[in-house]
């Protein structure tokens, strides 16, 4: 177990979770979408500027563990320039590999490959959903009208 937890905070996570990409507040974006879990207080703010369908830019802020913040990262990064269809898409597919393990992995992307473990500690599995399912939940209300 303790092997498997090692390789949990290895390589990609350890890497996002020391250099995160695309970590800057910045309160003046077009939309701020709170990430929080009230059981363990990690909390992240992910900001949001949407131009034409396009996430024009896209950072987050924040403080949580070293799977929470390196799954904000990997999403920083995933999302840049992409349309709103593409997000729920890449938001959807790394959700479905993270919910089914390392074990049924169809996946062949490295940095969603490094999540899929997490399926395997309790808890952990929320931590590297965290601002993933919370950017998912906005754009469902934004679609259907509610933002």
């Amino acid at each position: 177990m303790e092997e498997n937890l090692a390789k949990l905070y290895q390589g990609v996570i350890a890497e996002h979770n020391h250099t995160p990409l695309f970590f800057e507040s910045r309160p003046s974006a077009g939309f701020v979408v709170e990430a929080y879990n009230p059981l363990c207080g990690d909390k992240f703010k992910l900001f949001l500027d949407i131009e034409n369908g396009v996430v024009a830019k896209a950072t987050f802020s924040g403080y949580g563990c070293a799977v929470s913040k390196a799954a904000s990262s990997v999403l920083m990064k995933k999302i840049q320039g992409q349309s709103i269809e593409a997000v729920v898409e890449i938001i959807d597919q790394y959700l479905r590999a993270v919910s089914a393990g390392a074990d049924a992995l169809t996946s062949t992307d490295p940095e969603t490959i490094a999540f899929t473990v997490a399926k395997n500690f309790p808890g952990r599995d929320k931590c590297a959903t965290l601002s993933w399912k919370s950017l998912a939940d906005f754009l469902d209300q934004r679609v259907s009208g509610v933002v």
